[in-house]
């Protein structure tokens, strides 16, 4: 009979039952494709695959923890080609492993643990003796054998009583008798050894006295027999012995107190400026100062008073006139009677004398003290009345500013600001940071007041941009808008001056100011800044756009050009608005102007009105000029000048643009286009050298070293096309990817292919062991769950069993107690 296969076990599952069978469908047929697992049975499978678990984990199951069989293990027994001995050696290798394979894998310095007798030879070799409860045995950890043998059992009582009996001739002792005995024992021997450790102290002691006798003489015979040779031959300390002695008696650091913050040392001074107010409002009123409430030091009789120390000379000065008062006159007459009675009293009574000297000595002191007291007092009570406040609020507006610091000289308004900022620091109250804030604006004009006086007070504005700049530090942002506005409003008016007018004027020193401050309160190296960027923008258009028609207007272009230089020698930025200037005013200097090589750009013209404006007359005043800085008053006073006077000016003026030109040529002079941007320079200035023999020798000087500044030789290499032929690109082969290739990804390798086939086989197998895998569990916790179920119901019927048999006896109990009665 032939045997079916699974197609035709699949055909009779149909014809029996259809729904067991499940039809995997195919979107479209593809021809060459070989159909698999088309139709499947799982309710088959599911089935054959219970009764496989069944044969396999429910017999294991059942059998876990269950043995039958006893199997000799032992190494080599059944192994007639090894010896004995070999067969021993192997097992005990093997013990050995077993022992300290798991615990010791990864500990590689572990050594092994040598025993003798059972004990470690390591902790022999420690002599760790066992300490007992007497502390002042020597033989510690040693107990005697009687001591053992009574508390434990031992020798003692392994003896027979017959040979206790022979021993001592006597009756055997009991068991209480040999414990007294052996305490009686002990303590005998402890005192015994407490005796012999105070003998051994004293005997101790006694040698170190009489060594330390000894010692002085041996050193002083050991010091006064040394040759020098000898002491030559001592080895002399090692470096590092001395560095380590050092270090170690080297003082170490210690703790210092806390630094305190910015609102502690704030709330301080407001602190101390109340206090120095206070006293200045009671010297103005003429009142005393409160003394402490603290109580008078007892003096003894003993006390001469010779303690106390005078920090100035309080001695009353000899006067006559009628500055005192009759009364007062009468009062000096009565203390003079009374000094003179009590010295007499002293004299006649040297006992008493001395316990009342302290008291004379205090009625003097403060005599005189009384006597200079009223013209002191009056005296401080005008002085406070002069003196400046301690505290000052914050001004509301510039007027308030105004009333506090003007007619002040420079060192009161200083003080004033600087009580100002201290009564409101911002970390004192909420509202002081606006304050504050008001208060830079507010010095900001009143520095703009000071420079429009007709003689500028530059000491007071040195010392307020310093405070302008500590303001600047708290509070960046509000003084950056201020500068901000400054300069919005300057732009302004210049606009409304060329709309009015036609041509620009300078500003006044004012703006000027301004212009140097914002140098100092901000940094002028970034790239760009809400500030100084909008700064250069107004001085480039300064430089061009305004009209030069008088030596102030020079003077004002030239100090533009120095913030120029100040604004941009750290950047090291290029501004052609500076060169131009300075070489337009350079040519104010020129009487000929007919040969130029060079031309100018606004706003100076070849030939004009004004183009004559430095140029110096014959020799008047010039053997009188001396290099000097430009007075920034020249600015304020345009008329009363002399002829002398505007030569000198004018000779200052050439003397500051070569000193600037001069200047440029070490900022820009690592520039490729150096030689082109001095150029004209360098020819206005060869068409100087003739007039500047009527200048002086200074001038002459430095107008020679400006022209060999700017002589610089010509550096430059044509540009040279590379001789070489150039690298062409390379060219790679095209990349052929197959195209319609069903079922595999494109444009990958045969290697590549099978990897990923094996990938997808190993994730699928992978998948199913999983999936068997936690059938598995599922069957034996099925398996799990049906013994402990079984066992329950055992146990449920045995119970009730129990009951059952327990109430049958109950029942057969009564009925016999029912039949006795």
């Amino acid at each position: 009979m032939a045997r079916r296969g699974p197609a035709a076990a699949a055909a009779a599952a149909c014809s029996k039952n259809p729904f067991e069978v499940k039809v995997n469908r195919e979107k479209f047929p593809v021809l060459g494709r070989r159909v698999r697992h088309a139709v499947g049975l799982p309710g088959v499978a599911r089935s054959r695959a219970h009764a496989k678990r069944q044969r396999s984990l429910q017999k294991e199951f059942q059998q876990r923890e269950k043995c039958g069989v006893f199997r000799d293990r032992r190494f080599g027994e059944y192994d007639g080609g090894m010896s004995a001995e070999e067969k021993a050696e192997r097992r005990f290798a093997l013990e050995r492993q077993k022992a300290f394979g798991n615990k010791n894998v990864y500990n590689l310095n572990e050594e092994e643990d040598l025993t003798h007798y059972g004990h470690s030879l390591a902790d022999i070799e420690k002599l760790n003796d066992i300490v007992d409860s007497d502390s002042d045995a020597e033989e510690k950890g040693m107990l005697s054998e009687e001591l053992t043998a009574s508390h434990f059992g031992g020798l003692l009582s392994k003896k027979k009583p017959t040979e206790q009996q022979n021993e001592g001739g006597q009756n055997p002792k009991s068991r209480k008798e040999l414990v007294e005995e052996l305490i009686a024992k002990s303590k005998l021997e402890k005192k015994e050894r407490q005796a012999q450790r105070e003998n051994t102290l004293e005997l101790t002691e006694k040698l170190n006295n009489d060594w330390k006798e000894i010692q002085a003489l041996l050193l002083q015979r050991s010091s006064k027999s040394e040759t020098p040779s000898q002491a030559e031959e001592k080895p002399k300390p090692d470096e590092y012995d001395v560095l380590v002695r050092e270090l170690g008696f080297e003082m170490k650091t210690q703790p210092s107190d806390r630094m305190k913050t910015e609102e502690e040392l704030a709330k301080e001074e407001q602190e101390k400026l109340q206090q120095l107010e206070a006293d200045r409002l009671r010297r103005m009123k003429g009142e005393e100062r409160k003394e402490s409430s603290k109580k008078p030091k007892h003096l003894s009789a003993d006390d001469l008073a010779d303690g106390f120390l005078l920090t100035k000379d309080d001695r009353p000065l000899l006067s006559y006139g009628n500055d005192m008062d009759d009364e007062d006159g009468e009062e000096d007459s009565e203390n003079k009677e009374s000094e003179e009675e009590s010295d007499t009293e002293s004299i006649n009574n040297p006992s008493e004398g001395d316990a009342d000297e302290e008291t004379v000595l205090g009625k003097r002191f403060s005599k005189s003290q009384k006597k200079i007291k009223k013209p002191n007092s009056r005296r401080d009570k005008e002085a406070a009345q002069l003196e400046l406040p301690y505290l000052f609020a914050a001004p509301e507006s510039y007027e308030q500013l105004q009333a506090l610091l003007l007619g002040r000289t420079t060192e009161e308004q200083m003080d004033i600001i600087a009580r100002v900022r201290k009564t409101n620091h911002p970390s004192l109250a909420i509202g002081n940071k606006a304050k504050l804030e008001k208060l830079f604006g507010f010095l900001v004009e009143y520095i703009g007041e000071l420079s429009r006086e007709g003689q500028p007070r530059m000491k007071t504005i040195d010392e307020l941009v310093v405070v302008l700049f500590e303001l600047c530090q708290m509070f960046p942002k509000a003084a950056g808008d201020h500068m901000k506005l400054l300069l919005q409003e300057a732009t302004h008016s210049m606009e409304e001056i060329a709309e009015r007018n036609g041509l620009l004027t300078f500003p006044e020193l004012d703006m000027l100011l301004y212009l140097k401050i914002i140098t100092v309160l901000f940094p002028t190296s970034d790239f760009w800044h809400p500030v100084v960027t909008p700064s250069l923008v107004y001085m480039s258009q300064l430089l061009t756009k305004c009209a030069v028609r008088t030596e102030q207007d020079i003077v004002k272009g030239l100090f533009v050009c120095c913030l120029f230089l100040d604004y941009t020698s750290l950047a090291q930025r290029f501004v052609p608005e500076l060169v131009n200037f300075l070489l337009g005013v350079l040519h104010l200097a020129i009487p000929n102007k007919e040969t130029q090589g060079y031309s100018l750009l606004p706003p100076f013209v070849s030939l004009g009105k004004h183009s004559n404006l430095l140029v110096v007359s014959e020799k008047s005043g010039s053997e009188t000029w001396q290099r000097q800085n430009i007075s920034l008053t020249v600015l304020s006073r345009s008329t009363g000048k002399s002829k002398i006077e505007t030569n000198n000016l004018r000779l200052s003026c050439v003397a500051l643009a070569l000193a600037l030109v001069r200047r440029c040529a070490v900022l820009y002079g690592e520039l490729p286009s150096f030689r082109e941007i001095v150029g004209p320079v360098r020819l206005l200035l060869s068409s100087l050298m003739l007039q500047a023999t009527k200048y002086p020798a200074q001038l002459q000087e430095l107008h020679q070293s400006v022209l060999e500044k700017l002589d610089v030789p010509g550096t430059y290499r044509p540009l040279v096309c590379d001789k070489r032929k150039p690298v062409p690109l390379k060219l790679y082969t095209p990349k052929i990817v197959k195209v319609l290739e069903f079922g595999r990804k494109q444009g990958s390798s045969k290697q590549e292919q099978e990897r990923q086939r094996l990938v997808h086989k190993h994730r699928r197998e992978l998948k199913g062991a999983v999936r068997e895998i936690r059938r598995d569990n599922q069957f034996l916790a099925k398996m799990q769950l049906a013994e402990v179920m079984e066992r329950d119901s055992e146990r449920k019927r045995k119970v009730k069993q129990l009951f059952q048999s327990l109430a049958q006896q109950e029942g057969d109990w009564k009925a016999l107690k029912r039949k006795k009665c």
